[in-house]
């Protein structure tokens, strides 16, 4: 079975990707480590030095920049890219100002706050009560901690614009969207679907940003089709 590397989104760690380790444990898996560099391109390389020498990998958000990297920077490594709610623009000005605000609240010693700023945009309108979810989210912030926070947020905010690059993709890929995904709308998902020759789009009915623990029999069911195409 082909190894697959998991990538998690910004504040999440395994944890995120919990029912599809599951799914595929008859798979080698390996989640990548994301917390420890300041930029998009270090994160690539150190997961290239980490990683099988050829492998699949499943990227959700900031874990989509990082896959949009990895195989621009190792094509020849990637045998099969899902880039799950994400996108490949850089950050426009409102957004950097928005983590800068974060990052200030990290900065003075006011962490705890950034979780539950984060969950009401993180999730579908429908599960902005879901309290086990809301859990989960303030877990892996707690377990990414402050200063791998900021580390991360820096990292986004200095990315590339991964757009000229889509057109190089040439391994098979899957692009998935949330339906209610207010971070990551639908049709900025689907410019990376029609700028990678042959790729795969899908939309879940009724997603927000974290489509693998809000959907994952669907996600589930998605990425099995994929890893078999």
């Amino acid at each position: 079975m082909e190894p697959i590397v998991f990538i998690p989104g910004l504040l999440c760690t395994e944890i995120l990707f919990a029912p599809q380790l599951g799914a595929f444990s008859d798979h080698p898996v390996m989640v990548a480590d994301h917390r420890s560099h300041e930029s998009i391109a270090a994160i690539a390389q150190a997961i290239l030095a980490a990683a099988p020498e050829r492998f699949s990998v499943v990227g959700l958000s900031m874990g989509g920049y990082i896959a949009l990297e990895l195989v621009r920077q190792a094509p020849g490594r990637i045998s099969r890219l899902a880039l799950l709610n994400t996108l490949a623009r850089p950050d426009t000005p409102e957004q950097t100002e928005h983590r800068e605000r974060l990052i200030a609240l990290a900065n003075d010693g006011k962490f705890d706050r950034v979780a539950p700023a984060l969950f009401p945009k993180f999730v579908a309108p429908a599960r902005t009560g879901d309290e086990t979810l809301r859990e989960t989210v303030e877990e892996m912030a707690h377990e990414t901690g402050p200063q791998a926070f900021i580390r991360q947020q820096r990292a986004i905010i200095a990315r590339i614009d991964q757009r000229p690059n889509l057109a190089a993709i040439t391994c098979p890929t899957l692009v998935l969207a949330g339906e209610q995904d207010q971070l990551m709308p639908v049709e900025v998902v689907r410019e990376i679907h029609e700028g990678i020759p042959a790729s795969r789009f899908e939309c879940l009915p009724g997603c927000g940003h974290l489509s693998t623990l809000e959907q994952p029999t669907d996600v589930i069911r998605i990425l099995k089709d994929w890893i078999t195409c």
